[in-house]
């Protein structure tokens, strides 16, 4: 008798280690589709491969990533240029902007739950794979009247925008505002918010572009290849630029005594402050889950929305990155990463 029972011990601990075993085997197998540079460099070398799906820390939420954003900074950092600044690291998945269902949370996670619908600006991208991580200091669940195609357009542009004019400059009802570059994801969103603070809005794009920044709310719509800015645009109380170079040394003459030049594309000279007695401010966003509530909030009142030109698949990431690098996408360029939900499959 003792001995059958040692060997059944024996047999159960058997068992055991073969279940964990299998556990472990499949636990490694959990893999996904993704996006990865394995070195830095040009879209081209953005591979399209599988990957371990992540495992989301104790402060992290795991999301099934249904799109995906594509934001001008991204050839920027695949490129490598900013990896000291932004603190990126080999290998790399692109992807800044999500839109998924939560299917996992960590133990710390209190606001969220997994069946959420969520978007989020997530600091350390990782968004152009089928499974995601974010915290809940990056995530709010996605505006209702939003698509998850459309959500994935929100965030880094919006929180951009909002951080730049509401947080910085403090817009106020009655001012008058100058947006560089309205027509792109940043500025189409900042012509949405400014109108929404009471502002006057004056906006900047390209002739087949006009059309837009009037639908988008401008005041006055000004097409630079034919007119100059500063011969329309006058004593504005602030400048928010989103292309640089010469564009921002030009912008420094039409903000009135005590206003704000913000740039998204370099920091403001401030010899060029001094003079004119005006102040300025780099801009450089932030993930923000009670700003990105308040974004929500604003789209389901139907008082800003999102511009999405172009859909691309997963696959087609290269290309969209190529569109990304030459910055002058009409609002924003989205990766579908899965069926939405409740889509039936073709």
């Amino acid at each position: 008798m003792r001995i059958s029972r040692q060997l059944i011990a024996s047999f159960g601990l058997a068992a055991l280690l073969v279940l964990s075993r299998k556990a472990e085997a499949q636990s490694e197998k959990a893999m996904m589709k993704a996006i990865v540079a394995h070195e830095y460099g040009g879209p081209a070398v953005l591979k399209y491969e599988d990957v371990p799906v992540p495992e989301p820390k104790e402060n992290e939420v795991l999301v099934r990533v249904i799109a995906s954003g594509v934001n001008p900074a991204d050839p920027l950092i695949v490129s490598g240029k900013y990896a000291k600044e932004f603190g990126t690291h080999l290998p790399l998945i692109p992807g800044y902007d999500i839109a998924g269902v939560v299917e996992k949370t960590g133990a710390k996670i209190t606001k969220l739950k997994v069946g959420d619908p969520i978007y989020a600006y997530v600091l350390w991208g990782g968004g152009w794979a089928e499974y995601a991580v974010a915290t809940e200091g990056e995530a709010a669940v996605k505006p209702t009247l939003l698509t998850y195609t459309e959500a994935a357009a929100v965030p880094l542009a919006a929180l951009t925008a909002w951080q730049a004019l509401i947080d910085t400059a403090q817009l106020r009802t009655g001012q008058a505002v100058l947006i560089h570059g309205g027509s792109g994801g940043v500025g189409s969103f900042a012509i949405q918010i400014a109108k929404t603070r009471g502002a006057k809005v004056i906006a900047t794009a390209s002739t087949e572009n006009q059309d837009l920044l009037k639908e988008l709310g401008a005041d006055v719509a000004i097409d630079y290849t034919k007119t100059k800015f500063e011969d329309v645009a006058k004593e504005v109380d602030v400048v928010l630029d989103t292309v640089g170079k010469d564009t921002l040394t030009r912008s420094y003459g039409v903000v009135k005594k005590g206003g704000i030049v913000t740039s998204l594309r370099g920091r403001p000279d401030q010899a060029e402050l001094d003079k004119h007695g005006i102040r300025g401010a780099p801009i450089a966003v932030k993930p923000d889950a009670n700003e990105l509530k308040e974004i929500t909030r604003l789209i389901d009142e139907k008082k800003i929305k999102p511009i999405v030109s172009q859909v691309l698949p997963l696959t087609e990431a290269v290309k969209a990155d190529e569109q990304a690098e030459t910055h002058h996408t009409r609002g924003k360029i989205v990766l579908r990463i899965a069926d939405e939900p409740g889509t039936p499959r073709s």
